[in-house]
């Protein structure tokens, strides 16, 4: 009897060692989970939602594997962001803490923000404003916003926020993104600090510091229900956004 249930241990240590390994190679080389904490990409996306970032998509660095181990520098199998991609990143101060924005601004690219308009390599990006985007926060009541409509060069449109009028990062000097670099902007222009805001904020984004590409939405809640009660999750969670890709969402 104890060899046998000896033989069991074993056995069942394997098959969790074995698992485990399966979700590491999974976690750093294929999707990697990621929950939206702040309000910086709103409309996009939602406090609460939460969705898959492909590892791959543009190759591999020590910021693919968790705690981002020194073990190399650079990227492997390397492949540039497009613009407009919704990409994961490490914050460069620290290379630690998770960020995430939409990239604007390519290497070689001039990036200028004029009177609240995007303008790139000196052409202003088209917008036409649409309906007030309509936020509810925990308690029900609710707030409109302007949003405008955006098209990148290269044709990706997506929704903006513009929450004030002479907002302190609507007017900026000139930014050409050096080479190795991404230029990044979340879609709540007024609330988000990105690579508009170089001293202590996020400056230019070396595409080393690039974790993966945002690519689909599986779960979303509205926050009213805490973690514990579980009674409460039906009623918190926004079906509507559930298991949807970031294209979709964006239409």
């Amino acid at each position: 009897m104890p060899e046998k249930q000896s033989s069991e241990f074993v056995e069942n240590i394997k098959t969790i060692v074995i698992a485990l390994l399966i979700a590491l190679f999974i976690r750093a080389f294929l999707f990697q989970p990621f929950n939206i904490p702040s309000g910086s990409m709103i409309p996009t996306l939602l406090v609460g939602d939460y969705l898959f970032v492909s590892k791959y998509s543009y190759g591999y660095s020590r910021h693919s594997f968790p705690f981002s181990p020194p073990l190399f520098s650079g990227r492997i199998w390397e492949s540039v962001p497009q613009r407009g991609d919704i990409a994961v990143f490490k914050f460069t101060a620290d290379g630690h803490t998770d960020y995430i924005k939409r990239v604007i601004g390519l290497p070689g690219d001039r990036i200028q923000m004029r009177s609240g308009l995007l303008y790139i390599n000196d052409q202003a990006v088209p917008q036409v404003q649409i309906a007030d985007f309509i936020e509810k926060d925990r308690n029900g009541n609710a707030a409109q916003t302007r949003q405008y409509r955006e098209t990148l060069p290269g044709g990706v449109s997506h929704n903006v926020l513009d929450m004030l009028i002479d907002g302190p990062v609507d007017d900026t000097g000139v930014f050409t993104v050096p080479q190795g670099h991404v230029f990044m902007m979340g879609d709540n222009r007024d609330n988000s600090s990105d690579s508009r805001v170089a001293n202590g904020g996020v400056g230019f984004v070396p595409i080393e510091n690039l974790v993966g590409r945002a690519e689909f939405l599986f779960f979303s809640t509205d926050g009213t229900a805490q973690w514990w009660e579980f009674w409460r999750w039906f009623q918190a969670a926004r079906y509507d956004r559930m298991f949807r890709s970031i294209e979709a969402i964006q239409e």
